[in-house]
């Protein structure tokens, strides 16, 4: 595909693919079968077809030239097996410590989750057990911005010194992104609960201090999930599809023999790649925020059913339907995060590299501070309470607020 073209038979295996996942899935979400097919069977429809449409998409795009002879890009891909990228550790070293931090952080909340899950020592917690367990979990990610600014890229480190370390905390890429988080966290607990209380009928039964009827273990909670979420797994998605895919003019470009043009590298010149987004590319990197919208949704309402403390009426409408409207938040969230203050690292005199001060004055009038971190957040919350509404206004389904400011439940 890189040295030559592919055999005829190569071409139409999308296709072919796309027709009978489609297919499938049609005769899955049918209103008339719905009763008589499984819930397994119609989410392995939905998600082998989604899957199969993000495969398609991915095939007729243009790899950057760049990206097709560079062995260097190679080492930021997770897994050759996952379309994944990290940032480059070169240009953007801020985002790299930041986002290893985040994967590394990860690995222990989901095996600490995992143990409480399996083990069930949740029968035994109380309101306070729960609280302490989930801001224990959420406090050294609220917390390393202030007090671990390295994010383990110190002054010692051999490999790269996080810029962050000579930030003042307020203009700390870290500072900024838990401040985003933070915010998002509080709004989709205090009002987008109601929705899914209202519309899919969903209930928290475990004993709980209460916030406008939400759990407050749960505020703290969705901090560490988020984190994961947009961090881990959102911008790694959309990274690999901006930094590895360019459009003809890309490749007009790099044949005339402008090698040093790099969209997917020079930060100096669009770093996001998306000025001259071709259309392939355009609807590969929309289509993918739908795709892990939908995609991390579904896998959080299907690890949190073995909880039993968190219920729906209907378990099959939460996980063909619920996880469409969870999904809401990503279609907003996914893309503004990874668009959070972008031009963080673009500052060359910052990252250690020699810049003129026109380019410094450039990148300080581009700097986001916490209050334009907060807003966006606010922004995006309000785009999403919008959304849900719109979804609950077209179901008819009256929305329900019935919470008091402060309330403990199932305490003894």
């Amino acid at each position: 595909y890189v040295d030559g073209a592919q055999p005829e038979t190569q071409n139409n295996s999308p296709i072919i693919i796309l027709l009978f996942c489609f297919t499938f899935t049609m005769s899955a979400i049918d209103k008339e079968s719905t009763d008589t097919i499984p819930i397994e069977a119609t989410m392995t429809a939905i998600l082998a077809t989604m899957t199969a449409i993000l495969y398609g998409l991915h095939f007729i795009q243009i790899p950057l030239k760049s990206q097709r002879t560079s062995t260097s890009s190679s080492s930021l891909k997770l897994s050759t097996a996952l379309p994944i990228q990290l940032p480059n550790p070169q240009t953007e070293p801020t985002k790299y410590c930041y986002e290893i931090f985040c994967t590394k952080y990860t690995i222990f909340w989901i095996f600490s989750f995992s143990y409480i899950v399996v083990s069930q020592c949740y029968e035994y917690f109380t309101a306070w057990t729960y609280l302490f367990v989930c801001g224990g979990l959420a406090l050294p990610l609220v917390l390393q911005p202030w007090l671990y600014p390295s994010a383990g890229f110190g002054r010692n480190s051999d490999f790269i010194v996080n810029p962050d370390v000579h930030r003042p905390l307020s203009q700390r890429y870290s500072t900024k992104c838990t401040i985003y988080l933070l915010t998002y966290s509080f709004i989709g607990n205090y009002w987008y609960t109601h929705y899914f209380y209202s519309v899919l009928q969903a209930k928290y039964m475990m004993p709980a201090q209460r916030l406008n009827d939400v759990p407050i273990a749960m505020y703290l909670a969705t901090h560490f999930y988020f984190t994961t979420y947009h961090a881990c797994v959102g911008n790694g998605f959309l990274r690999f599809v901006d930094r590895n895919y360019g459009d003809r003019d890309d490749d007009e470009r790099l044949n005339d023999g402008n090698t040093s043009y790099d969209r997917g590298n020079d930060i100096s010149n669009n770093l996001y790649g998306n000025k001259n987004r071709g259309w392939r590319k355009q609807i590969l990197f929309w289509y993918t925020v739908l795709y892990l919208s939908y995609f991390t949704a579904f896998m959080e309402t299907l690890t949190i059913s073995s909880f039993p403390y968190y219920s729906f009426k209907d378990q099959v409408m939460a996980y063909k339907y619920g996880s469409a409207f969870y999904g809401i938040y990503f279609l907003v969230s996914f893309p503004g995060f990874y668009y959070l203050d972008r031009f963080v690292d673009e500052d060359l005199g910052v990252t250690g590299k020699s810049g003129n001060e026109k380019q410094h004055q450039l990148s300080r009038s581009r700097a986001m501070s916490l209050m334009d971190s907060f807003v966006t957040s606010c922004g995006h919350g309000m785009m999403i309470l919008t959304l849900l509404d719109f979804v609950r206004l077209y179901l008819g389904i009256p929305l329900k607020i019935g919470g008091v400011a402060f309330a403990a439940t199932g305490t003894k």
